[in-house]
């Protein structure tokens, strides 16, 4: 019971944080959400902040997961063309943002154990897109960082432009926009 009490708790903070932020993390709804009592939900995380952080941990360990799978499957030029629907999985799944994106919006407020999980997120992003952004020769390891930067602001930018319109077309819009100006680097047709 345990373990599934722990990965449901995770699932459904998932959930909250995507729609509501980490201000929205609360440990009775979540009780309410998962059948449990929230006294179980203190026996694995004992403070919201112990919640915030392992459910942020969480997101950006199955984000690097799956840029890895995508990295392993195709190209680096298509992977980075491929990179925006990682973002757009979300919109997809009930307009809901990037866990990450959400809680870095309220940096301030945040304790510091969850601040490092956020920086996390970004940290394993851009360093994902500096290597495909090599691999595939758009730009020289010189100037990857700063490309890498750019892409992830504005796919995460485009995210929430469309989420506050609960338009995910506007998004796909954008990102065919970042895409025809070369932002992710040439693609071939074929």
């Amino acid at each position: 019971m345990a373990i599934n009490s722990f990965e449901s708790i995770l699932a459904a903070a998932k959930k909250t944080a995507q729609l509501h932020g980490y201000s929205g993390l609360n440990f009775r709804d979540l009780a309410a959400d998962v059948g449990i009592k929230s006294s179980s939900i203190h026996y694995h995380f004992p403070t919201k902040a112990d919640l915030g952080a392992a459910v942020a941990r969480r997101y950006w360990e199955d984000s690097a997961k799956s840029l890895d799978v995508m990295a392993a499957d195709v190209d680096a030029k298509r992977s980075l063309h491929n990179y925006p629907n990682e973002f757009r999985k979300s919109l997809a799944n009930g307009n809901r943002l990037c866990l990450c994106s959400f809680m870095a919006a309220e940096y301030d407020d945040l304790p510091d154990v969850v601040k490092t999980e956020v920086q996390a997120f970004a940290d394993v992003n851009i360093a994902w897109l500096r290597k495909m952004l090599v691999a595939a020769e758009v730009v020289p390891e010189s100037e990857s960082e700063a490309r890498a930067r750019a892409i992830f602001a504005a796919v995460a930018g485009a995210q929430l432009v469309a989420r506050s319109r609960s338009d995910i077309a506007l998004y796909d819009s954008m990102i065919d926009s970042y895409r025809a100006v070369g932002l992710f680097g040439a693609l071939r047709r074929d």
